[in-house]
């Protein structure tokens, strides 16, 4: 859409107000489209809840921990199709079902690096939270009752759950600051993953408080989403998504 940058884009300094306002302004785009975002967080929901069933039934349900953590490493790049909507809403134009799911700005190599990078971070967190539940105990727990009571109630469980806590929230975190502008911002420029991602870092580093209390908004909403049996996250991801969209548009201003 705009030149390659030949230089790194300024970035503006936001209040701690500023994530509200974005979730404030995602939910007025939402109201303009309501179908394809509901469509979009159907497919979204249903897709994650069959994931956890078939991982509930095959007992494996400490997995369904882990994917969730997964799926905010992975968010962002679903969230593709709601950018464009985003883009297509700045300009007056009513997003369709096919503009969303098939965004052909979505299909660059750069992106397909950064789609790449996340997965490598991701399979490092399912590796370290295999063998934190490896060491916290020798017993498989098959059934949701006795993860839940070994997590809660027994002190290897304890720990296992705050150090499964304070290592992935550590590691969603560095995902979070590389991606929550650099993919807006791919789709958006003709730019590459390299200034993409040290655009978003500054973005984060430059607003800490504002992007922390953004990345927990994000995360308690969608764990929300994910608490109400997937069912919040028809109408949560569309509108995150779209506010993820404002909070690029207001932390990387378009050059004039």
């Amino acid at each position: 859409m705009d030149d390659t940058p030949e230089k790194l884009p300024d970035i503006a300094t936001v209040g701690p107000s500023a994530p509200f306002r974005w979730l404030k302004a995602g939910l007025r785009d939402f109201t303009k489209a309501p179908a394809p975002f509901m469509f979009y967080g159907i497919c979204l929901a249903l897709t994650s809840a069959a994931i956890a069933w078939a991982l509930l039934f095959s007992g494996a349900f400490a997995w369904v921990f882990v994917l969730a953590g997964g799926f905010f490493f992975l968010a962002p790049m679903l969230a593709m199709g709601l950018y464009q909507a985003g883009h297509l809403l700045e300009q007056d134009t009513p997003p369709r079902l096919g503009q969303m799911l098939f965004v052909k700005g979505a299909f660059r190599r750069d992106l397909a690096y950064l789609g790449l990078a996340l997965l490598l971070i991701y399979m490092l967190w399912t590796r370290i939270a295999q063998v934190v539940y490896a060491l916290s105990t020798s017993y498989i727990h098959k059934t949701p009752t006795d993860f839940l009571h070994f997590m809660f109630t027994e002190p290897n469980g304890q720990n296992m759950a705050m150090i499964g806590t304070i290592v992935g929230g550590a590691i969603a975190f560095i995902a979070y600051s590389l991606i929550v502008i650099s993919a807006p911002m791919l789709l958006d420029r003709k730019t590459d993953v390299f200034i993409a991602t040290i655009t978003s870092v500054r973005a984060v580093t430059s607003n800490f408080l504002t992007m922390l209390i953004w990345a927990f908004l994000i995360a308690t909403l969608t764990a929300i989403g994910i608490a109400t049996a997937f069912f919040g996250l028809i109408f949560i991801f569309p509108i995150i998504g779209l506010a993820s969209w404002h909070a690029y548009r207001e932390l990387v201003p378009t050059s004039p």
